[in-house]
């Protein structure tokens, strides 16, 4: 008999679970397939928003959208069609109840499991399939899946036992999927990380206006200095550097940032003579800031297990 046998919602960031069935059945395969929920829950952010598990008897189906992932676990004749409008109908109703502060804030697991009652709803529906009717657009659904076909996962992909993958990340473009390298990804932003990247920006842009200027007098008086047209250059691009850095992650990324904040202290020393000491100062300081900012904000280490 095809069915949905269970479901939840997990935070892409973290792997996090925010809602889920409390129905669980505890025979053997279910057990094993909790097993590749909690693993899957580990990668979400590394694949696409849209993927199928295929694990024998049992098939996991998944989209992910705003930082939260809708999976379920149906039998393996289950229509592919039916089960992807069931996670659409948990996602639209997901998102009109909670809002994204919620989400990106909770720290404890199950934290919206009162959820698990519209989970228990709409799963008898589509459990029912006479019941469904006019209460979706199969056709709409239909034609997506077949413009924009799920990733398929192997259970080889999900990885060793270490905990870590062996995944090869898909850049998904509607029907196909280009394999590549997995990129690192750095921790959620800042309200003080917004304020040095934004700091930052400020002092590339003054240095670039202040080259400018060093241009222009450079032309209209042969005797002024070319070195510091390069001062004020070097330092803009130290400062978009230091932008880049916080935004990507790069290999000795911390060991970059000190280098840049250091060529920062030395073109302020050099074009002493051009500024105040606010100046130098302002410029300084926002420097050390933004090298700070760039060595809190590390990579996302391994994803805690919630027991999901």
């Amino acid at each position: 008999m095809s069915m949905i046998l269970s479901a939840s919602v997990v935070r892409v960031r973290d792997g996090l679970p925010l809602s889920a069935s409390t129905d669980y059945d505890q025979s053997t395969g279910m057990q094993e397939c909790r097993k590749y929920f909690k693993m899957l829950s580990k990668k979400l952010s590394q694949l696409p928003d849209r993927c199928t598990l295929k694990t024998g008897q049992y098939n996991i189906n998944f989209i992910s959208s705003l930082g939260v992932s809708y999976m379920m676990l149906c039998t393996e004749n289950y229509p592919s069609v039916l089960a992807f409008c069931f996670l659409d109908e948990l996602q639209k109703e997901f998102i009109t109840t909670y809002n994204m502060m919620k989400t990106n804030t909770a720290v404890r697991p199950y934290c919206f499991i009162e959820f698990d009652n519209f989970i228990q709803r709409t799963k008898q529906r589509y459990n029912n399939t006479r019941s469904l009717s006019t209460k979706m657009n199969l056709a709409d659904m239909q034609t997506e899946i077949k413009l924009r076909p799920p990733y398929q996962i192997s259970v080889s992909e999900l990885g060793s036992a270490n905990g870590f993958a062996h995944l090869s990340v898909a850049e998904y473009k509607g029907t196909g999927k280009i394999s590549a390298a997995p990129h690192q990804r750095l921790e959620p932003v800042t309200l003080p990380g917004i304020v040095s990247f934004v700091l930052s920006l400020l002092c590339g842009a003054l240095n670039l206006i202040r080259g400018f200027h060093a241009i222009e007098s450079l032309l209209q008086n042969e005797g002024e200095d070319f070195s510091y047209v390069i001062a004020f250059f070097l330092g803009t691009a130290a400062c978009l550097y230091q932008c880049y850095l916080f935004v990507y992650y790069t290999g000795w990324r911390n060991a970059k940032s000190f280098l840049t904040f250091g060529l920062i202290c030395l073109c302020n020393m050099y074009l002493y003579e051009l500024r105040n000491l606010w100046q130098l100062f302002f410029h300084v300081t926002v420097g050390a800031f933004s090298t700070l900012q760039i060595r809190l904000r590390q990579p996302q280490g391994k994803s805690p297990d919630y027991n999901v």
